[in-house]
């Protein structure tokens, strides 16, 4: 009878923390869904004119001869 009780309160204990487990996931993968289409919304691309890498505009240091992907590459061709 003992080790009855026993199984009945891990068994619940259990059931409980699966329980609060799936309703935390379940709300982090509704915020994940609402805030995805604003991160998957399409930027437009540039060309380094020292390497040639494609960049986001965002990420681009824009110079007088075009376009950059680092401070080190806007000096070499601008000075």
């Amino acid at each position: 009878m003992k080790y009855l009780t026993v199984f009945a309160v891990l068994a619940i204990a259990f059931w409980i923390w699966r329980s609060n487990r799936f309703s935390v996931d379940s709300k982090r993968s509704s915020a994940k869904a609402k805030s995805a289409p604003s991160d998957a919304a399409p930027q437009p691309m540039l060309q380094c004119s020292v390497c040639g890498v494609h960049l986001p505009a965002a990420d681009a240091l824009a110079g007088k001869q075009g376009s950059y992907c680092s401070s080190a590459h806007l000096k070499q061709l601008e000075g």
